[in-house]
């Protein structure tokens, strides 16, 4: 079937009961402009109302698109950032609404931020800036922004995200450990909930998908594992070099 006409399908269930997620018109229109297909590796499915998993993240369903951008209520030619960019579906919607030289995204996983990129060239978006950072601090130098989505979950918006919004900016992030909320927060603390939500927590460095070390613990026992190896003394000692010259001389 036609993709456009998929398309049509998809946000005409989000905009109809049951679902009546997505009431703003402009963001109805730039969902059934995007290519949502050319973000997710089987077009037969791309258009369901579903969650997919692609390098060891979900690319979020076509609902939780329309609340999140809901929330998020960006203007015209409003500067975004976009935390998490995952496969790079949300920020192509949001180009659509802001300009794609006003969108921002960054991931903290390295082949996401290579996926997203090529998914958002392929589709059109190239203006889009896409790049590897730690989502916890945010992308400073071009900042403010004057909409911030963080697409992970978080006790409370990390500092750095509060200090890079506009002073009239608006930040929407999932707030909460096991029981989440929508929440929309306002440079001047005021806060909006949008319903119960379930997303994976903000990572920070070293918890990643695609890394050897993906959590603390790991890097503790890395730090451990390290600290042994210099305490050792004597025959451990002589052992240990003897070994190091001989892999060093393998192969």
């Amino acid at each position: 079937m036609d993709p456009a006409v998929l398309r049509e399908d998809m946000v005409d269930g989000l905009e109809a009961p049951p679902k009546e997620v997505l009431e703003n018109e402009a963001v109805a229109v730039a969902m059934r402009d995007v290519p949502r297909h050319a973000f997710l590796p089987d077009d037969r499915t791309a258009y369901a109302d579903r969650e997919h998993e692609v390098l060891g993240t979900r690319a979020l369903a076509p609902t939780t698109v329309a609340r999140l951008l809901e929330a998020l209520a960006p203007d015209p030619d409003d500067t975004v950032l976009i935390v998490g960019v995952g496969v790079g579906y949300t920020a192509a919607v949001v180009a659509e609404l802001v300009g794609e030289t006003n969108v921002h995204a960054i991931d903290i996983a390295r082949p996401l931020v290579f996926e997203a990129r090529g998914n958002l060239a392929e589709a059109g978006y190239d203006g889009v800036l896409v790049d590897c950072r730690d989502g916890a601090d945010g992308l400073p130098e071009y900042a403010p922004f004057d909409r911030i989505l963080l697409e992970a979950a978080a006790v409370d918006p990390p500092r750095a995200l509060r200090e890079q919004l506009a002073d009239d900016g608006r930040l929407v992030y999932p707030r909460g450990t096991q029981v989440q909320e929508l929440e929309a927060v306002t440079a001047d603390d005021e806060r909006e909930t949008f319903g119960a939500v379930t997303f994976d927590p903000l990572l920070v460095d070293g918890e990643q998908s695609g890394t050897v070390e993906r959590n603390r613990t790991n890097r503790e026992d890395r730090e451990f594992a390290r600290r042994r190896a210099q305490s050792r003394r004597g025959w451990e000692q002589d052992w240990i070099e003897w070994d190091d010259a001989v892999g060093r001389h393998s192969g």
